[in-house]
């Protein structure tokens, strides 16, 4: 009996402690919560590094689909917009930069033609020395900073876009009124632009000797053929500045050459072979057989990008024959992909992304994929 009664005097006191302090434990509760709220919002906002790298690819992807100098250059503009609120390509020609296009400055066409100071500031350093440049705002060129005002921060990033060892281009990036200026990630990009530039003028220029080639013979079709640095198919050719004279036509060192692999030399040879396999798209317009080829080319590049991030992973499924079990997370994520980019072009009928999957992954072997994957 005494016990109980004890306990009931316990309980009494404890309410009465209760009711004095819980004010202000309600009141640091809140406090507590408030101050975790940001951060916890922060790392709620901050996607995982994976899916960073998984979009990153795509961009690349995006870059890599397309095949003329302004397809290309353009792609590269439009990746770079999501990683930079404001970006703008320069041009560099005959010891001048001349503005191309832009992303995030209101019209895409507002820095065309735009000159920019390449004596000092962050785009001569970048220039000289073919190497990202952050700088400040205050060291741009006047006319540009007059023009388009600079960014709330007034940090800006010059990255050179070089091609056979010389800066072609300068790409200008800030972080705007929002402050989004991913400095890696518009590295890689111009990086990946650059060596596709450089790919894109290497095809060119094998298709234009490609019927030399052919026509010399025998005797000579296993030689690589050679050009001159100076003759090396420049994918800023078109864009003179029209600020500037053009620089007069310098003599070719004889010494210095680019060598084609003989591989190359003999693939032209033979898609200019009368033997050579049809293509497949001859019957199309050339705009529908363009599209049919990007596709095709995105199809390899996403499961490419599959088999890079996943090869134990894709050796255990062909051996266990269960390949899309074990990744059908990146399967449809990268089909979801290529859907977005050309389920409603004229190349959804090719279905060019399950033929590369089976092709790539499965090694044309379907059954390697498992009974789950839908064919």
């Amino acid at each position: 009996m005494a016990e109980k009664q004890l306990h009931r005097i316990v309980e009494r006191a404890v309410a009465k402690v209760f009711d004095r302090q819980l004010p202000k434990l309600q009141a640091e509760l809140v406090e507590r919560v408030l101050e975790e709220l940001p951060a916890a919002a922060a790392e709620a906002a901050a996607p995982p590094a994976a899916a960073n790298v998984g979009t990153l690819v795509e961009a690349i992807a995006s870059v890599h689909a397309g095949t003329s100098q302004k397809e290309i250059l353009r792609a590269l503009l439009d990746a770079c917009s999501t990683r930079a609120s404001r970006v703008a390509l320069f041009v560099v020609k005959a010891g001048a930069a001349t503005g191309w296009q832009c992303r995030g400055f209101g019209d895409d066409d507002a820095v065309k033609d735009l000159p920019l100071d390449l004596s000092s500031g962050p785009a001569a350093h970048a220039c000289q020395n073919r190497v990202v440049t952050p700088g400040n705002i205050a060291e741009m060129d006047g006319r540009f900073v007059e023009r388009f005002g600079g960014p709330a921060n007034e940090q800006i990033l010059v990255l050179p876009l070089v091609l056979k060892d010389k800066v072609a281009a300068l790409l200008y990036a800030d972080g705007g009124a929002n402050g989004v200026l991913e400095s890696s990630s518009l590295e890689v990009l111009v990086l990946a632009t650059s060596a596709w530039l450089e790919v894109a003028s290497l095809r060119k220029q094998a298709q234009k000797e490609g019927p030399e080639v052919a026509a010399a013979g025998p005797a000579t079709s296993f030689a690589a053929p050679v050009q001159s640095v100076s003759s090396f198919a420049d994918p800023f050719a078109a864009h003179a500045p029209r600020h500037t004279a053009l620089a007069p036509p310098q003599p070719e060192p004889a010494a210095e050459v680019v060598e084609v692999t003989a591989h190359a030399a003999a693939a032209s040879a033979a898609a200019s072979a009368p033997g050579a396999a049809a293509d497949p798209f001859a019957g199309l317009s050339p705009e529908d057989a363009d599209t049919h080829r990007k596709a095709q080319r995105f199809a390899r590049l996403l499961v490419d990008e599959i088999k890079l991030y996943n090869q134990a992973k894709v050796a255990e499924g062909r051996r266990n024959k269960d390949l899309y079990d074990r990744l059908k997370d990146d399967i449809e994520k990268s089909r979801s992909s290529y859907q977005k980019r050309y389920g409603n072009t004229i190349a959804a009928s090719g279905d060019y992304f399950q033929k590369e999957v089976i092709r790539s992954l499965a090694e044309e072997d379907v059954s390697l994929m498992g009974a789950n994957f839908r064919h």
